[in-house]
């Protein structure tokens, strides 16, 4: 196992390197990002506002098993929604390399849980938090998954949760800056993208996403927390309450993502691509497919909560618990009633169903136990819960179905250099 290097190296470069960092107000090209983010913003608030509040908790959850899943195809990690579900509930696996990813995967969901709780207060582009993203992570998985193989002489590194890499690497044709300089990067990185304002700061979001992973702060695990952090800075400018995540559109066309981040590394071709070192233009073209796959991503969610949709995809598939047994008839009332009202009482159970409270108590126990019944505590009203084992039935599409063939890769991994 190889040290890390104490004093990390800074080479001195230009924080010009990395401009431009957002598509200025009089570029020619910025109109077209300014309707897209226009028309996100409507979308996301109409479809937030059509869900019912008591819904509103149990598909956010939902969602955060989703992002879980797509981040983990991306970085090249399977892990079936089942198993991550099984894993918020400490039931893992018996084999090794299984339940290492269950951890990872329950790492995933317990930082998005903290961000969609506000913990990074509106300051999701700042060097702090983009560490404490990475921390909370890290701090999680089994030793294994925080061991980094040099690729060239197979030495092995042990990466720091939360600390900024002191080595450098490169990111398949990208020599990212050297170690040291990356805290003066992220600094002027933080003063960018905290005073754009709500829509400056939807406009700019595919832009802080891949200038993220230019700096690529972080030995490992850059993807990740550049996917936690748009998924804050949408959550917190367009209020989104985390019913809907871009990470589901990146992963499904995980090609053409990768394809837009490598060719955001490329420099200014000539006088008509803005002013910066950059590309503007291969930032734009990025720009409109991450404002596009999020509006795709607020349909998609829009189309699987249709209420009439919904009821009826649920209750089939209760009817169905009734003919295995597994139900009693009584309970599709339950049901049924929770899909028009959103919450229940408890003292208005048993009058629903129709029998007395000790009976009742038992339709809503076999309801919990397949996991379609949530409530804060043993008083609070019952809400319909939406898990992840019943997801393809209920949401269909949610998650895909198993590709022949279908791999994800890992969108930018580095190569560590000695």
């Amino acid at each position: 196992m190889e040290a890390d290097i104490s004093e990390p190296e800074d080479r001195g470069e230009s924080i010009a390197l990395m401009e431009p960092v957002v598509i200025g107000e009089r570029s020619p090209r910025r109109g077209a990002l300014e309707d897209l983010a226009f028309e996100l913003a409507q979308k996301s608030a109409g479809f937030k506002r059509a869900l019912p509040p008591s819904l509103v908790a149990s598909l956010a959850a939902l969602v955060r098993s989703m992002n879980c899943y797509y981040s983990n195809l991306i970085e090249g990690h399977d892990t079936h929604p089942i198993d991550i579900e099984r894993a918020l509930n400490s039931d893992y696996s018996a084999d090794a390399s299984k339940r290492d990813l269950q951890i990872e995967a329950r790492a995933h969901i317990e930082v998005e849980r903290w961000i969609d709780g506000h913990g990074l207060e509106g300051k999701a582009t700042e060097a702090e938090a983009i560490a404490a993203i990475h921390r909370r992570f890290c701090e999680q998985l089994p030793e294994r998954l925080l061991i980094i193989e040099n690729p060239a002489t197979k030495a092995r590194i042990r990466m720091a949760p939360g600390v900024f890499r002191q080595r450098d690497v490169v990111v398949g044709n990208h020599v990212a800056i050297s170690p040291g300089a990356v805290p003066r990067f992220l600094a002027r990185y933080a003063e960018v993208y905290r005073g754009l304002g709500r829509s400056g700061t939807v406009i700019a979001a595919a832009a802080a996403h891949h200038r993220l992973l230019w700096i690529h702060p972080f030995l490992d695990g850059n993807g990740r927390v550049a996917r936690l952090m748009s998924h804050a800075m949408l959550m917190q400018s367009l209020d989104t309450g985390a019913v809907w995540s871009v990470a589901r559109g990146l992963a499904r066309q995980v090609g053409e993502y990768k394809g837009h981040l490598a060719a955001c590394d490329l420099a200014r071709r000539n006088d008509l691509d803005g002013r910066g070192t950059l590309s503007e233009e291969a930032l734009v073209a990025f720009s409109r497919f991450f404002l596009q796959t999020c509006i795709d991503e607020v349909a998609f969610m829009e189309g699987l909560m249709q209420p009439e949709a919904l009821r009826a995809r649920v209750l089939l598939w209760a009817e169905e618990q009734v003919r295995l047994d597994v139900l009693a008839q009584k309970s599709v009332r339950l049901v049924e009633v929770l899909l028009y009202r959103g919450e229940i009482p408890r003292g208005e159970v048993a009058g629903i169903v129709d029998t007395g409270e000790r009976q009742a108590r038992r339709f809503v126990a076999s309801l919990s136990a397949l996991g379609v019944l949530r409530s804060e505590s043993a008083r609070e009203p019952l809400t319909l819960a939406i898990p992840a084992a019943l997801a393809g039935r209920w949401m269909p599409g949610l998650f895909p179905e198993r590709a022949a063939g279908w791999t994800a890769a890992s969108s930018r991994e580095p190569a560590v250099s000695a």
